[in-house]
């Protein structure tokens, strides 16, 4: 059986990724769909609205075989960290075709734009507009416009084509070579609002907080905002130049801005400029709330950590080929640094939620097993 390898944020699973699933199943027939899954926190800068468990269950009943977490380090992350992170997992699960949203769906031209990316051309071209000053995402774009014309670089604007983008750039870093499967995307737009059919994530998110979607016991930043200012205010500028992407004197800027704040949405506006975009704000800004440092993300991710999985799922577990460990149970993962530190985000995040939970559930939340799973456990599974 094939397996096809979806990158997720479910935050939270809706319409959309259902029909996302379909039809990546509807492209390559008999399939197993291994989903790696951001955790506790998303590359916005937030909270998943639902914990990572809650958000695995979703996606099984969505129609994923196994959901994979995809550490904070590389969750709340750069494009290029997270999709390397990601489809780094994704290898290791043995994954031979990679499926994502996208507004062209033309693999072809995200293919094009990737290969572009990382040439000696691109980045002089890039180098130059830099040395004038403009923001990143800016010279990113003209540069590739360079290159491929205006048409070949407007994949950069937008999200899920700019991700694809992305994903296959770091393929080719890990020498994989998967089938790609671009599936159109229908519906609001990212970010966008309602829709009949397939509304976005950020439109159904805020119909949760204002009451108006159940969810049980959403999580946001917002809700822990004294807490993380807090976090923010007792830092010094060497903790802040530990950061990631901190540089260019951002490190400074977030300094200043900590100590200015009384709202976290005031911090982002002091520190941001043409040059900071925001969503980087955002995710300094959480990284530094979570007690994190750049050198906490490895170059390669040191384990597989199954969040869920149904039948199917539980099969592809016992015939992985990976010198990784698989962590199958909480217990397994005592004494794994980066696992050690997802305990204590999540720790944070418990202070997130609109009722706050107690400490150590990182520990004590097992792997979400639908119902009719052989056994309805992992046993027999590779583990460490």
């Amino acid at each position: 059986m094939n397996l096809v390898g979806i990158v997720a944020e479910y935050n939270p699973f809706h319409a959309g990724h259902r029909r996302h699933i379909l039809e990546t199943r509807r492209a390559l027939g008999e399939c197993a769909v291994v989903a790696v899954m951001s955790g506790n926190f998303v590359q916005r800068g937030d909270c998943a609205i639902a914990d990572k468990w809650s958000r695995a269950a979703a996606a099984l009943e969505g129609g994923a075989d196994l959901v994979l977490e995809l550490p904070t380090v590389w969750a709340c992350a750069s494009a290029e960290a997270f999709a390397y992170g990601a489809v780094a997992i994704l290898k290791e699960a043995g994954v031979q075709a990679l499926s994502f949203g996208s507004e062209s769906g033309d693999a072809g031209s995200l293919e094009r734009a990737a290969q572009a990316l990382d040439s000696g051309a691109y980045r002089q071209a890039l180098r130059t507009y830099l040395d004038r000053g403009l923001p990143f995402a800016r010279c990113r774009h003209l540069a590739l416009q360079e290159l491929l014309g205006e048409e070949g670089a407007q994949c950069l604007s937008r999200p899920n084509d700019n991700l694809g983008v992305e994903y296959l750039r770091a393929a080719k870093r890990l020498g994989f070579a998967p089938w790609v499967v671009a599936v159109p995307r229908v519906g609001a737009g990212h970010d966008g609002g309602d829709h009949p059919d397939y509304p976005s994530a950020s439109y159904l998110r805020e119909q949760i907080y204002q009451g108006k979607l159940p969810l049980d016991n959403p999580a946001r930043l917002g809700y822990n905002e004294r807490g993380a200012l807090s976090r923010l205010r007792g830092l010094e500028g060497a903790e802040l130049e530990a950061l990631p992407d901190c540089g260019e004197g951002l490190a400074n800027r977030l300094y200043r801005a900590c100590r200015q704040a009384v709202r976290l949405e005031e911090l982002y506006e002091l520190a941001k400029t043409k040059r900071y975009a925001h969503a980087r704000i955002r995710r300094a800004a959480l990284w530094a709330c979570l007690g994190l440092r750049a050198s906490d993300r490895p170059e390669y991710p040191p384990y597989l950590r199954v969040l869920g999985a149904n039948q199917t799922g539980i099969g592809v577990l016992r015939k992985l080929d990976t010198a990784l460990p698989v962590i199958t149970k909480p217990a397994h993962g005592r004494g794994i640094p980066l696992l050690e530190l997802e305990s204590k985000c999540t720790d944070f995040y418990n202070l997130c939620r609109r009722t706050p939970l107690p400490c150590g559930t990182e520990w004590s939340t097992s792997p979400v097993i639908l119902p009719g799973a052989p056994g309805d456990d992992l046993e027999g599974s590779q583990t460490p």
